[in-house]
Formats: structure tokens, sequence, C-alpha cells
């Protein structure tokens, strides 16, 4: 399978000593990937890197095959961008928005546009600054889709939208994957809409990629133990990957949930939710 996003070894360091790297991802055509953790994390670091909009320290960022830093111009053409701030003057109106980028994409398609704004009830003639930050977002995510990019890098784009239109958001990402011929690299904090649509999840945490795994493994697979205080230590450590105790029992992080069942069947055993790894191993104590 051809991969739309490689990463080998990527590093990043700022001068007040947070550091990103070395990252190893690989993203395929076809797939809606989650990006997770928390703030500080070095997610939009990561974005940002893969943009070219700041410089990386060391390794190698190619897209569609092609190293960004040396073909930027024919690379953005099918990059489509919502990155967390807005990015038109306030001044602008979508009128102004759809002029300016017929002249930016060659791609670029009026009528896509123009029946997206109707689909979301978004005015034409409405300076920016008169918006919503929900209207807002869903102008940057139309104006992102409307040169018929082959990949889209989102940051947050559906902080601020209702729970109708995020599931409307959602549902034409989903449509944009179907012939498996584009991707999405999704980084939201609303890790329930990822739960609905991403096929694989990663998950940064202090700069460092923690795992990268199928949603469905993690889903299916992970699992959450709870056991009281006088038990934990009848858990084999091999078994934990995170832990964390409450007042009066242990809630421990693992990766086989059947098998923990079978092993510790005084124990009971809930499922994951994405919000759930992402606490247990930020807070936890790590184990393996």
């Amino acid at each position: 399978m051809e991969n739309m996003i490689e990463i080998k070894n990527l590093k990043k360091k700022y001068d007040d000593k947070f550091e990103l790297g070395e990252i190893d991802i690989t993203i395929p055509k076809g797939v809606i990937v989650g990006l997770i953790g928390e703030n500080g994390a070095g997610k939009t670091t990561l974005i940002k890197s893969m943009l070219n909009i700041i410089k990386i320290d060391s390794g190698e960022i190619m897209i569609f095959g092609k190293d960004y830093k040396k073909e930027e111009k024919s690379i953005k053409e099918d990059i489509g961008v919502v990155l967390d701030n807005m990015f038109f003057p306030e001044l602008l109106n979508a009128k102004d928005i759809n002029s300016t980028m017929k002249n930016v994409y060659q791609n670029w398609d009026s009528e896509v546009y123009f029946s997206y704004l109707k689909e979301f009830n978004l005015p034409d003639n409405k300076p920016l600054k008169s918006m919503s930050k929900g209207m807002r977002k869903k102008l940057e995510i139309i104006t992102a889709l409307a040169h018929k990019p082959k990949l889209l890098i989102l940051d947050e784009p559906t902080s601020g939208l209702d729970p109708v239109v995020r599931a409307e958001v959602l549902e034409i990402f989903q449509k944009f994957i179907e012939d498996e011929e584009h991707s999405i690299l999704l980084s939201t904090h609303i890790t329930s809409d990822l739960e609905h649509i991403a096929d694989e999840i990663i998950f940064m945490d202090k700069g460092k990629k923690v795992l990268q795994k199928a949603r469905d493994e993690i889903i299916d697979n992970y699992g959450i133990l709870k056991c009281d205080i006088d038990y934990f230590p009848k858990i084999d450590k091999k078994d934990m990957m995170a832990y964390q105790k409450t007042k009066y029992a242990y809630e421990i992080l693992v990766n086989n949930k059947e098998q923990a069942n079978r092993k510790y069947n005084e124990c009971v055993i809930d499922k994951i939710t994405l919000e759930d790894l992402m606490l247990l191993i930020i807070k936890g104590e790590k184990v393996c």
C-alpha cells in the first residue's frame, strides 16, 4: 500500500528544553489517523514540521513520496490544512476567500466551495470578524476541501462546533476517504470523535510517540483491570502497561483484556476509551 506520509527520525528541540522526537510515523492511503495527547505533547509541533512551517533539526519527512522541503510547491497543492487558529484576515468574507483561493490553488473548485457554504448555512457576504468561532471553523474546513486535496491535515477541526455540526463534519471526512485514495491526519482533544471515525491512533506524550495502533485493536483488546489494594501484588507486572492508585483500589491498563480476565477472574475488567488510555498513561505509573 502506498504511503501518504513517511516520517523517519524526526527531531526538533526548542530553547525552552522541549524536545520532539525521534519520531517515526507512516500513514498509508485511505485511512483516518487520529493524533492524541495532552497540550504540550508535541502534536502541533509535529504538524507544523510536516508542513515546513517550522524547521526540524534532523530527520526525514516524505509526503506523497516527495521531500516537502524540496518540493513544497507541488506538494501543498494536494494538501488541505486546518490549523487551530484562523489564518484569514478578519475583514474578508466567504466571497473574498473564494476570489483569493482561486489564484492560490490550480484545482480550486468554486462550485464545490459554494455548495459547502450552502450545506453548512454559512453567509457568503459576512465578514469573518462578525462570525462565531463555530462558523469560522466550518469555513476553514470548507476551504481545505474545496481545492480537492489528496491529504487533509487537521488540528482541532471540530473545536467549537455543536454536536450536530460535528457529526456532519465527521461524515464529510468519512466520505473523503471512501475511495481509498485520500487520507486524513486529525489532531483533536475530542477523542470520542476518533472512536467513531479513526482507523488508527497515534498517541504522543512529552514529545514522544507512545504508540501507533489500529483503533479497533485498542478498543477491542485494551482494558482497565480494577482490583483492591491487597490484590494488587498478585498482578504480574508483565501484564501491566500503566497503573494508578485510587483511594481504595488500583486501576491497571492491560493490552489483552481477555487474557487478563482468565488470569485474574476475581477482578473487574472494564472496556477502555481513548480518554481512559490517555489518562492512565499520562497520569499513571508506567510499567512496560
